[in-house]
């Protein structure tokens, strides 16, 4: 049975490292992205073609991925101008790997099914090494047929493979996962930062706090930063921002809040505003640590 050709929009790190993954698994892909660098190592593996609009991509694949930002950029490449929702027909699927507000996903994907196409939300877990070797967490959501349908695709990129039932539910999961997440390690961080203050010694506060039910591999990564200097979670405070904005957003939506999730939310802005954006989470350390002056 013949692979179906795979149409992939968003080159960047985990998506760049998703494409070379199926291509070494022999895909035939149509790919399309802003930084025509990346689409010049696609176009050179081979088996790979450049394609100029969203209308054009979802025209000539099966099955449409998209490894993107946020939601609004989802958004403009869905329902813009030759946008895949004009390109896209009847038995094509969809699938969206990034991490999007959930009440978008399953706007697109009510306007995907009055053409006969299907979506799938996708998130995904672990690295963008992990992406090369095919060996990603994916948080699957949607129609089953649907899900079954791509789920052959899905595991030559994913070693674990999760469906989590309707529409919306994978975005849904991965946003609670990254607020969970984010707001252990901004905790943890600022207590590496009082300690500091506070003339407590770094490395006996992680040595007291592992001994106990504290330990984590988040806590090894705030220990990794606060102590030894050393950015390894791979994970930047920027996209940590968006995601507990995308949180918020959601909480909101169910008619609810989170006063937890608004505190973390603030002071992941503040870094950002403090230009930490771009460096890994643990790194809000030095903007809890410049607090007082």
């Amino acid at each position: 049975m013949s692979k179906p050709t795979i149409g992939f929009i968003g080159l960047g790190l985990m998506g760049g490292n998703m494409v070379e993954n199926l291509q070494k698994r022999g895909y035939t892909l149509n790919v399309m992205d802003l930084n025509k660098e990346a689409v010049a190592k696609v176009l050179e593996r081979g088996n790979a073609t450049e394609v100029s609009s969203g209308k054009e991509l979802a025209e000539k694949s099966d099955i449409v991925m998209l490894a993107l930002t946020t939601s609004k950029v989802v958004e403009m490449v869905v329902y813009g101008d030759n946008g895949i929702l004009a390109g896209i027909s009847e038995g094509k699927t969809l699938i969206d790997f990034g991490t999007s507000i959930p009440a978008s996903t399953r706007k697109i994907g009510a306007d995907l099914a009055a053409k006969g196409a299907g979506m799938i939300d996708a998130p995904l877990g672990r690295t963008p090494a992990h992406a090369k070797d095919g060996l990603l967490n994916i948080m699957a959501a949607g129609d089953i047929d649907t899900f079954n349908k791509v789920k052959p695709v899905l595991d030559d990129q994913g070693e674990n493979v999760f469906h989590l039932g309707a529409l919306g539910a994978g975005h849904t999961t991965k946003l609670i996962n990254n607020f969970m997440g984010m707001t252990t390690v901004a905790t943890m961080s600022q207590a590496f930062a009082v300690a500091k203050k506070a003339g407590v010694d770094g490395q006996q506060l992680f040595d007291i706090m592992s001994a106990g039910p504290s330990n984590s591999p988040f806590m090894q990564f705030c220990k990794f930063y606060a102590v030894d200097g050393e950015e390894k979670l791979g994970f930047s405070i920027a996209n940590a921002n968006k995601d507990l904005g995308y949180f918020l957003e959601m909480v909101k939506d169910l008619g609810t809040e989170s006063l937890i999730a608004e505190g973390t939310s603030k002071g992941l802005q503040a870094a950002v505003d403090a230009g930490l954006g771009q460096n890994d989470v643990p790194v809000i350390f030095d903007y809890f640590s410049g607090l007082e002056k």
